[in-house]
């Protein structure tokens, strides 16, 4: 397996966008300049030892292959012009401009981001197609993140239709992280049985898990008069919370050395620990290699889950382009844990930041 590249191989700078600036919101191709060696992971110049870098590992970019992949597409789910149908959902008008990746590039800067992660979005179910259309579309996402330039990485996806180890190495060959799974296949034992070895995989070669929203179930939206807002509200909270338990329940006695992070805090299920207590007969420590981004949730929450976890196990995480990056009023230091260190232990192991540790100080 290649190696996985480091924060020691980021650029120093965060520049312009390549070519200039966004293009206008109804144009609807979505360009940039390509990364040469169609690797995933940011290159170029280095920092200097001491010099802080910033994460962002939750965003979604919708590449240029994907789009024209879901427009061709006769059933849900799919784009006409820019409406997304869902099945169980309303359809979605998306803005052009959130998936133009000039435009994205700049925001990325404007943020002082030296990383930001893409991942697929789950939500619109592609991995759970039947593995024909889901490889289609797939390829279309891996491609056309590969393409996007810096300071863009991404999260690999995988068809829980075929579960295939082999493809997800190809994958995080030619760059990926890590691996995005929706919370909806990490629910029981079932799940935890069925995407093994894919987790195997991931724990063998050092990489991380990142656990994502799924598909909203239930009747459809347009039927049944359910705010647009109900989704991302009760259905995605719900599956992040039962994923939290059921990492605890079925996940780590599988998978003892992966390293995994939740999305949304994992819908607060961590501040439920006094009731876990209660029930299950006591507390057991924090896990170091569980992260939680925190992306949608203000300072109010990210400090009451800092109180049950310690702030070790928190990363900065926006779900660009449907929130906005949160920002907190915990201090400087917490923002910098958030965004480099904690990312960095999320990201690589124990053994790559070692490494780059003595290489900065060399």
């Amino acid at each position: 397996m290649n190696r996985l590249r480091t924060w020691g191989d980021v650029p120093a700078g965060r520049g312009a966008p390549p070519g200039g600036g966004a293009r206008p919101a109804g144009d609807e191709r979505s360009g940039g300049g390509e990364r040469s060696g169609g690797d995933a992971r940011s290159g170029g110049e280095t920092r200097s030892a001491g010099e802080t870098r910033a994460a962002d590992v939750h965003q979604h970019l919708w590449p240029r292959e994907l789009i024209a992949a879901l427009r061709a597409r006769r059933r849900p789910p799919r784009l006409r012009g820019w409406t997304l149908e869902l099945a169980g959902e309303s359809d979605y008008l998306v803005d052009p401009a959130h998936h133009d990746v000039d435009a994205r590039t700049a925001q990325a800067a404007g943020d002082g981001l030296d990383l930001a992660l893409v991942s697929l979005s789950s939500p619109v179910g592609i991995e759970s197609l039947p593995p024909p259309e889901a490889h289609e579309l797939l390829a279309a996402y891996h491609e056309g993140v590969l393409a996007l330039p810096a300071p863009f990485g991404g999260w690999a996806a995988a068809c829980l239709t075929e579960i295939d180890p082999p493809a997800l190495e190809a994958e995080l060959d030619r760059g990926f992280v890590g691996l995005q799974l929706p919370a909806t296949a990490l629910l029981d034992m079932a799940g935890y049985e069925r995407v093994g070895p894919l987790l195997e995989l991931l724990e063998a070669a050092g990489r991380p898990l990142l656990v994502h929203p799924g598909p909203a179930a239930g009747q459809d939206q347009a039927l049944d008069g359910t705010p647009a807002w109900w989704p991302a509200i009760v259905p995605y909270v719900q599956q992040m919370h039962a994923a939290w338990f059921a990492f605890r329940a079925y996940g780590r006695p599988r998978h003892p050395r992966l390293r995994v992070c939740f999305a949304i805090l994992a819908g607060l299920a961590p501040l439920h620990g006094e009731r876990f207590a209660a029930r299950a007969g006591g507390r057991s420590p924090v896990d170091p290699d569980v992260f939680l981004e925190i992306s949608s949730y203000g300072t109010r929450a990210v400090d009451a889950t800092i109180r049950v976890l310690g702030i070790d196990v928190l990363v900065n995480g926006s779900d660009r382009p449907y929130a906005d990056p949160v920002h907190l009023d915990l201090g400087v230091a917490a923002t910098r844990a958030l965004r480099d260190a904690n990312a960095g232990r999320l990201l690589y192991p124990k053994e790559v930041l070692d490494d780059v540790a003595v290489a900065a100080c060399a």
